[in-house]
């Protein structure tokens, strides 16, 4: 018989003894052999991995949306440039400027927030703490709110203040943040403008020299996000956990002896610059995270609990009166709606256009119906002739001329019909009195079909304005649904959009790099370096901007090649200021995306 026993306890430990020395053998092994095989200087792998993260970051950037180019000569951009391992050097300054913008933008939104909250009353700011950061915080500020009413018995003051305090901590160090990121921009830009010409001339040696100025500013960068983090975690008046400053990596001093890098040492740079990013990314991210508006969810939240709240009681009325409950009212309700809209489109859209149609197409039987209409009253008319001509031949005596006409036979009809009015009865039996009251009802009957006559010629000739005015309600509702559509189109208010509110903030871009032009030049006649930088950093972000917001515009009106043009040589630091002036008023003038908008002119 065979044994199903279990094996025995000392069989499956020495089993699992062997598998796990053989696990760890071949996981040593395995290790060594990757760590040799990194890191080997004769291994093509890092470079395989830079050529892929390169070729990632080609296609990223063929992705990525407009934005205000690196300040190289046009020559530098020629397909021998292209085809060098220096266009590797280009991508990565390309990728500086695109995280650098996106990092300003950010802080950008959030500080423009608090910036018009810190402007608003102490009622309005103490109304945002307690009622726009959320239910938690309705519950704190409440609780804190009777706590300090019964202990102090000026709550509402103390909650202003620290509703000041919230915003003004907020703006201090998104404000600081900014400038420190706004003056590495600018460092950035004016190496790039500096060293334009020698790229044309020796490209590799350029952008070498730009990879180890990059290392520097980083370095410069580190240094200034450290100082600002101390600050505000000593000053801050809010208890809050600020994140270590990044700790950016650094070039090697034996590679910036040299004159020429070699490929691997371009790389190495490279990825450098790539993990520095990635780490100022992430500071970024957490310190704004931390310093963010709150979400329009969260602003609002109590008009979406309340409807929220209106929707459950509008679910629970629908269901009371559906056919779940028994009921047949929303079957009734339905059924009345379609009738009527099914009534409403009969009467007002299909029956006017029927009516259209009709008169349009079926004039012919329309005007034959008319004719015989004209028929009948000079058929009347003729009759009367008759009846006024004998009566006046009898009267007379003798014959009248064919001439006469129908008003000097009536007068003679109105004279003998007032001679016979003297004695009514005996003229009725034996005189010209019936006689002369035929001809006067003969004379209405004319006149009644001569006014119907022209009535009908009225009503016919007006039978296309009757149909449009009963097509007019649908007209009406068929307009007001196409302007709700178009509201929805140009609903977009930003700078890229459509419609006069977009015109206008491009505009107010324009405007807001011309002040920071101004206040450039004002700093630097003040001898104020470090503050002229982070507006100058400022100014190239405005001038980002605006490149994104007309470059669709521009090229739709056919004005995109002058409008760049004007657009790059304001971002041009070696340009004077005059000029640049010249030249924001040149574009706020002279461009048709960026004219004020023809209703407000």
């Amino acid at each position: 018989m065979e044994d199903l026993s279990p094996p025995s306890p000392t069989a499956a430990e020495n089993h699992s003894a062997d598998f796990k020395t053989l696990f760890s053998f071949y996981s040593n092994y395995v290790r060594s052999r990757a760590l040799t095989f990194l890191t080997s200087p004769a291994s093509n792998f890092l470079g395989k991995v830079t050529n892929l993260y390169r070729q990632a970051s080609r296609a990223r950037s063929r992705r990525r949306r407009p934005r205000l180019p690196l300040p190289f000569p046009t020559k530098a951009f020629d397909s021998t440039l292209v085809k060098t391992e220096a266009s590797s050097v280009i991508i990565v300054l390309e990728d500086i400027l695109e995280q650098i913008y996106s990092n300003l933008h950010s802080i950008q939104k959030n500080l423009q927030f608090w910036q018009s909250r810190a402007e608003e009353t102490n009622a309005r700011k103490a109304y945002f703490m307690l009622f726009e950061r959320g239910p938690r915080a309705l519950c704190d500020g409440t609780i804190r709110l009777i706590r300090e009413s019964v202990t102090e018995g000026s709550s509402m003051q103390h909650i202003s203040h620290s509703a000041s305090a919230h915003i003004s901590d907020r703006i201090a160090v998104l404000s600081s943040l900014q400038c420190c990121l706004a003056t590495f921009l600018a460092q950035f830009y004016v190496e790039a403008d500096q060293l334009g010409e020698q790229l044309i001339n020796d490209p590799d040696k350029a952008l070498v020299s730009l990879l180890v100025k990059i290392n520097a500013l980083f370095s410069k960068l580190e240094a200034s996000i450290s100082q600002i983090h101390t600050k505000h975690q000593i000053d801050s008046l809010i208890d809050e956990t600020y994140s270590f400053p990044p700790l950016f990596e650094k070039l090697a001093e034996v590679n910036q002896e040299g004159p020429l890098w070699t490929d691997f040492e371009i790389k190495n740079a490279i990825d450098l610059v790539y993990q520095n990013l990635h780490k100022l990314e992430s500071y970024i991210s957490f310190t704004v995270q931390k310093h963010k508006k709150p979400r329009k969810v969260t602003r609002y939240w109590i008009h979406y609990a309340c409807g929220a709240v209106g929707l459950s009681v509008c679910s629970m009325w629908l269901l009371k009166h559906s056919s779940l409950m028994g009921s047949s009212d929303i079957n009734n309700w339905i059924r009345e709606a379609k009738d009527s809209t099914v009534s409403f489109f009969n009467d007002h859209v299909e029956q006017p256009l029927l009516s259209i149609r009709d008169e349009l197409f079926e004039t012919f039987r329309k005007r034959h119906k008319g004719m015989m209409d004209l028929e009948e009253v000079h058929l009347t008319s003729s009759s009367l002739h008759r009846m006024l001509l004998a009566f006046s031949e009898q009267i007379k005596g003798n014959k009248l001329p064919e001439n006469a006409s129908d008003q000097e036979m009536l007068e003679i009809v109105m004279a003998r019909y007032e001679t016979e009015l003297m004695h009514p009865i005996q003229n009725l039996l034996n005189g010209e009195l019936a006689r002369a009251l035929l001809i006067q009802v003969q004379k209405l009957k004319l006149d009644i079909e001569t006014a119907m006559l022209e009535l009908n010629q009225i009503l016919r000739a007006n039978e296309i304005n009757f149909a449009i005015l009963a097509a007019l309600p649908a007209f009406f509702l068929s307009l007001l649904l196409l302007m709700l559509v178009r509201a929805w189109y140009t609903q977009d208010t930003r700078a890229e959009g459509r419609g006069r509110v977009s015109r206008i903030q491009r505009r107010l871009l324009v405007v807001e790099v011309e002040k920071r032009i101004m206040m450039y030049q004002s700093f630097l006649d003040q001898g104020l370096e470090s503050d002229a930088q982070c507006m100058l950093g400022l100014m190239l972000y405005s001038l980002d901007r605006l490149y994104r917001a007309v470059e669709r515009h521009a090229k739709a009106s056919g004005e995109w090649q002058c409008l760049k043009e004007d657009i790059l040589d304001l971002g041009k630091p070696g340009l004077q200021t005059g000029y640049k002036l010249a030249v924001t008023s040149r574009i706020g003038r002279m461009y048709e995306c960026l004219l004020p908008s023809l209703k407000r002119q």
